[in-house]
């Protein structure tokens, strides 16, 4: 999707460790909290595209790049109150323009291994491009020598939202998606097998989904392949990310690589309450088992503003009849993960 970069004098364009946790009187935190409970967003700030891992009971959110670097990062123990850390990934690939880093996702490929698959502009083919780098902590430094990008499908409009999967078979799959809504092109979700390092793509690339319902407008993006129950759901937003007609849908697939159907019911988030255009999804698995969908959604008089931006959300994802329900978006109080 099209992202407000917040770097100094870039335009704007149609887009290690655990720690103790910030008190609640910091900034970027819950905006209503009780004891055992939290009111979203559970972080006011500029926080747009948020992808979540969990790695031995802290959890690492990542963020499209802003003030706060190009790889912005927030640290957790409860998904309710979050510290800012350092920028993930302070010095770009030789390949990579500064200022367009949006959408990032990591995966842990080993013993202290951590793969960070991120679009950024590449100046020479004058398109967004995947690139993958590499760390020993989830926090980063993340460092990527390649001289050129990892996936860029400049005939389609170039490549962002790179999401990676690993099956419960161990099998790594990467999910993408082409930016063909930046030149008047369709929109796909792709998915590609992983090299077990998620350095290398195998196998054949298929397209999984694309624009071909009225709410999702004129594209599909922000792909999240998630398993459960032995089942295959594709999650992903679509139409204009800065409207209030961004929302989340999914599909269910019959394996990694499809075929996948959209859901009948869809969207299954959308603007409501204090939350216009949520989208940007990713999910998360909390201690005692239960599924979290964290997404980003504008204030809703500040939709497409700079500042404050697109803040963070929580909400409980719950698996009813076969499908995905989201108890969201939930601007009440409701109980802590």
């Amino acid at each position: 999707m099209k992202r407000l970069a917040l770097l100094p004098l870039l335009a704007l364009v149609a887009a290690c460790g655990g720690g103790e946790s910030p008190p609640a009187a910091e900034r970027g935190t819950p905006t209503g909290r009780t004891a055992g409970t939290f009111s979203n967003p559970v972080y006011d700030e500029n926080f747009p595209d948020p992808f979540v891992l969990e790695e031995r009971g802290t959890y690492y959110a990542y963020a499209t790049n802003g003030d706060a670097g190009n790889v912005p990062t927030l640290r957790s123990r409860d998904l309710v109150r979050w510290q800012e850390g350092d920028d993930a990934m302070p010095e770009l690939s030789p390949w990579a323009q500064i200022g367009r880093t949006w959408a990032p996702e990591v995966a842990k490929t080993g013993l202290r291994r951590y793969v960070l698959y991120y679009p950024a502009r590449a100046p020479e083919v004058d398109a967004q491009c995947l690139g993958r780098a590499v760390a020993t902590s989830p926090m980063g430094p993340f460092i990527d020598r390649s001289a050129k990008p990892f996936v860029c499908q400049k005939a389609e409009g170039g490549s962002i939202d790179a999401s990676p999967f690993r099956d419960a078979d161990g099998t790594l799959y990467l999910l993408w998606k082409n930016d063909g809504n930046c030149c008047g092109t369709d929109t796909f979700i792709y998915s590609q097998r992983l090299s077990a390092n998620g350095l290398e793509l195998v196998g054949k690339r298929v397209r999984l989904v694309t624009q071909d319902a009225a709410w999702e407008g004129r594209l599909v993006e922000a792909p999240t392949l998630w398993r459960e129950q032995g089942r295959y759901y594709l999650f992903f937003s679509a139409n204009a990310y800065d409207t209030e007609d961004y929302a989340v849908g999914y599909a269910t697939c019959r394996t990694p690589l499809g075929p996948c159907k959209d859901a009948g019911e869809n969207p299954i988030l959308d603007t409501a309450c204090a939350a216009a255009g949520p989208g940007h999804q990713t999910i998360v698995r909390d201690d005692d088992g239960e599924t979290w969908l964290v997404y980003h959604a504008w204030p809703p008089n500040a939709i497409g503003s700079v500042y404050p931006g697109r803040m963070m959300w929580i909400d409980r994802l719950e698996w009813e009849d076969g499908g995905p329900v989201v108890r969201g978006p939930t601007c009440d109080a409701q109980a802590v993960p």
